[in-house]
């Protein structure tokens, strides 16, 4: 058995509860007192994970000395806020311990994968990444999920493997840690608007259309920054996507409804909370360009969330496009 520090009460609720049922010694930590103080009252994260129990047996801190003497120090917090954490963090790692990081997303000032900024900012040690379809609200009640971890040090990800997986979280191993990292991030766009389509009342067959045509985006800009388009029709790519896409419990999804139904984006952000993929499609258009990679879907969205454009334009906009073979060009060189 290991310990284990989880940083960040929102998912981090879900493993804390699924990895101490497994005998880890869990301590998990927030820097809002009233939030660990609710959860030590009422047994539960009621506002995010009502119903599931939070037993005696895990600590819940606000002092990031309690992590003193983790094996793993797990980052489950939004990708804003990873690097100061990171930095708060870092005195408190021990030599030895494994950084796991499972947010999805970007550090949006510089466009960096999260693995790079946790890099930089705890350059000795191991960082991991486990991402891949993966609700908290389904992970804290012992639902089968299927995840994967990714690092640059492959012995790493297979002693994640090994030590964090379970009979209801089952780890698979991917040695592209770029490829990885961008599915988790940009499929948070493409849920984005398919939050949108749902919220215009638009069907199945549009649904299916952005998704589809959105994991073909992503792979292009993935393949472009150095990832295996393989990568995206797994679990962190095609995987991500559908859960993404299509549940009420995505924050993303939820979002978009909420502009599909006339509401301005950065109220929307508002009213939902930490919604990734807002942030995450200024970040995906730059380096879109940066790359000389076509993402209209993408294109659409930023001017929807950032230009006021009305989405009901953007639907014709992406209909009337020229014509094109369905296979990317990359997807013929098998």
């Amino acid at each position: 058995m290991a310990k284990i520090a989880i940083l960040g009460l929102g998912f981090g609720t879900a493993l804390a509860v699924h990895w101490d049922k497994y005998g880890h010694e869990i301590v998990a930590w927030s820097k809002f007192k009233d939030e660990v103080d609710t959860i030590l009252n009422d047994g539960q994260h009621k506002k995010l994970l009502p119903g599931v129990i939070v037993p005696p047996t895990i600590s819940l801190e606000t002092d990031l000395r309690y992590i003193k003497d983790s094996d793993f120090v797990v980052f489950a917090i939004p990708s804003k806020f990873v690097r100061e954490v990171a930095r708060l963090a870092k005195p408190y790692i021990k030599e030895g311990a494994v950084i796991v990081n499972m947010g999805k997303g970007f550090e949006e000032s510089s466009k960096k994968r999260l693995s790079q900024v946790l890099s930089e900012e705890i350059p000795d040690r191991e960082i991991v990444v486990l991402t891949g379809p993966s609700h908290a609200e389904e992970i804290g009640r012992f639902q089968p999920t299927t995840i994967v971890a990714s690092s640059e040090n492959p012995e790493s990800a297979v002693l994640v493997q090994k030590i964090l997986q379970t009979d209801f979280l089952r780890i698979y191993v991917n040695d592209d840690l770029i490829g990885c990292e961008l599915g988790g991030a940009l499929k948070n766009s493409i849920a984005l608007c398919c939050g949108i389509i749902e919220g215009m009342g638009l069907g199945d067959n549009t649904l299916a259309a952005v998704m589809t045509r959105g994991i073909a985006e992503i792979s292009r800009l993935g393949v472009a920054m150095g990832a295996n388009w393989k990568t995206f029709a797994g679990l962190t790519g095609i995987g991500d996507l559908i859960v993404t896409c299509t549940s009420t419990h995505s924050r993303n999804h939820r979002a978009g409804i909420l502009i599909g139904k006339g509401m301005k984006a950065d109220e929307a952000v508002s009213k939902v909370g930490t919604v990734e993929g807002y942030g995450n499609t200024k970040t995906a258009l730059e380096l879109a360009k940066e790359y000389s990679v076509e993402v209209p879907i993408i294109e659409e969205l930023y001017k929807v969330c950032y230009e006021g454009l009305d989405p009901r334009i953007s639907v014709p906009n992406l209909m009337n496009r020229p014509s094109r073979n369905e296979r990317e060009k990359f997807w013929l060189d098998e």
